[in-house]
């Protein structure tokens, strides 16, 4: 493996999430379309619809081939809660950032629920040596999704 290519983030509001995503995390909108699932059954029951779903792609690099974050609006499916820390499966995803007490100052402000504040922790927990700290912080998206921040200390 080389690295990630992308994180996929089922959304119930594309609009809301958008503006969670782009506008105040700065990610940017690469690819916006409603596409045709029909290998996909619609989840409810009884739906006799093709389910269609509308994706935006978001990148925070501008590089060929940078790994980007898909958000996915499944509409006229049902959908239950997101995933918890302690629930099995993929929980949540992070960005190392360079900023992070600045943009969690900018998330407070916005009203974005924090599981966990910025705290400083251990580096060999994400690689680093026995002296080294990172700055790390746990916040959801419109949609309760997990998403972390890390920070390498210097």
């Amino acid at each position: 493996m080389r690295g990630v290519s992308h994180v996929a983030v089922g959304v119930r509001d594309m609009d809301k999430s958008l503006r969670f995503y782009r506008d105040l995390l700065g990610l940017r909108v690469v690819l916006d379309e409603v596409q045709d699932i029909g290998g996909i059954a619609a989840m409810r029951e009884g739906a006799a619809a093709r389910p269609s779903r509308r994706v935006v792609h978001l990148v925070w690099q501008d590089e060929d081939w940078a790994p980007f974050v898909v958000l996915s609006e499944f509409r006229g499916v049902e959908s239950g809660p997101p995933p918890k820390l302690n629930h099995v499966g993929v929980n949540h995803f992070a960005f190392w950032v360079d900023d992070l007490k600045d943009r969690a100052a900018k998330l407070e402000q916005s009203g974005v629920k924090f599981q966990l504040r910025p705290s400083e922790v251990a580096g060999p927990t994400y690689g680093g040596g026995k002296s080294d700290k990172v700055m790390t912080c746990i916040f959801e998206d419109p949609d309760g999704t997990l998403i972390q921040f890390d920070q390498r200390m210097q």
